[in-house]
């Protein structure tokens, strides 16, 4: 029996339906959608793959996603393509007061840097493969924003998404610093640190390295598009087998109801208090990285302890009223 999809699977493969349908400059026939998107590649026949586009496509309707089936071309009306209408899907323009403008102040803290490289990037490039004409500007708007204070991160996204290979200095827990060259595939966040996954050109394996330990710039080297990513990689099983398993602090926070959701789906556990607040107990590695999530849900998110993390979201929250008064000061 096939294994039951996951809520994790079901929108991955939504986000890259809609990458597609908005990467391409006119409409894509079913075909090429089925080659593009990995999940509909593995359909076992046709009509598994229809049954579970007909699904995409009425879900993607009903959020709003404004998908249109219209013909490929207009003297062959037969041949039928899909396209999401880029002038319907964006958003209009967006006026704020100044107290929401300092609510996204403090929110832009936390929300700075490009995720979803991986996903994005693995469409895009089935599409590449396609020979179908790209919209590139269409799909900046797609990918949210996660803060990260490494140096690294730009340098490596950005190879990631033009598959160019990279160098740059590691420093291994326990090991002299050394340089590497790798061909990167994922940029990922797990437990509070970043990592890039990819091949080792110097081991001639995959290997994973987080970002923390890159020493000094990373250099991207050779042309776009020199390697090709394996669909079949699994960056967190080369995390789970490189890194030893530190002594995770935990950490009890008390989360307003329906607030915090990336938080409350970290959760070890999740306790109801009342109708307006839960009790998560939840594991990190760097109560920074913690105190940052923390401080950007304002008052949804209160610690109960360690008191090392509540002292580091108190200083984060008096460091920010603080700025704030001096700039309004006289």
């Amino acid at each position: 029996m096939a294994a039951r999809p996951t809520p994790e699977a079901k929108t991955e493969r939504l986000l890259n339906l809609v990458i597609a349908l908005l990467y391409t400059r006119r409409p894509l026939t079913k075909d090429a959608i089925r080659q593009a998107v990995r999940p509909y590649t593995e359909a076992p026949n046709d009509e598994a793959f229809d049954r579970m586009f007909e699904r995409d496509k009425d879900e993607l309707r009903e959020l709003g996603i404004p998908l249109r089936a219209e013909p490929i071309d207009i003297l062959f009306e037969d041949e039928i393509g899909y396209r999401i209408d880029k002038r319907e899907y964006e958003l209009p323009d967006l006026h704020f007061d100044a107290d929401e403008l300092a609510v996204l102040g403090l929110a832009s803290r936390a929300w700075q840097q490009a995720s979803l490289a991986g996903p994005a990037a693995a469409a895009m490039r089935k599409l590449e493969a396609l020979d179908i004409s790209p919209d590139v500007e269409s799909v900046v708007g797609l990918e949210p924003r996660i803060r990260t204070s490494e140096p690294a991160f730009d340098a490596v996204k950005d190879a990631v998404m033009t598959r160019r290979a990279i160098t740059f200095t590691y420093r291994a827990a326990g090991r002299e610093s050394a340089a590497r060259h790798v061909q990167p595939w994922t940029v990922t966040n797990r437990r509070g640190h970043w990592y890039v996954a990819g091949f080792d050109t110097d081991r001639d394996a995959p290997r994973v390295f987080r970002l923390s330990r890159i020493e000094g710039p990373v250099r991207l080297v050779g042309k776009p598009g020199a390697y090709e990513v394996p669909d079949d990689h699994d960056t967190s099983a080369l995390i789970e087998r490189t890194e030893r398993a530190p002594d995770w602090a935990p950490a009890v926070l008390r989360v307003r109801a329906g607030r915090g959701l990336s938080l409350v789906r970290r959760a070890r556990t999740v306790g109801v208090i009342d109708e307006t607040w839960q009790l998560i107990d939840i594991e990190y590695a760097d109560p920074g990285v913690l105190a940052d999530e923390v401080v950007s849900f304002g008052a949804d998110v209160l610690v109960e302890k360690p008191d090392e993390l509540r002292d580091r979201v108190m200083a984060r929250l008096r460091g920010a009223y603080e700025a704030q008064t001096a700039e309004t000061a006289p």
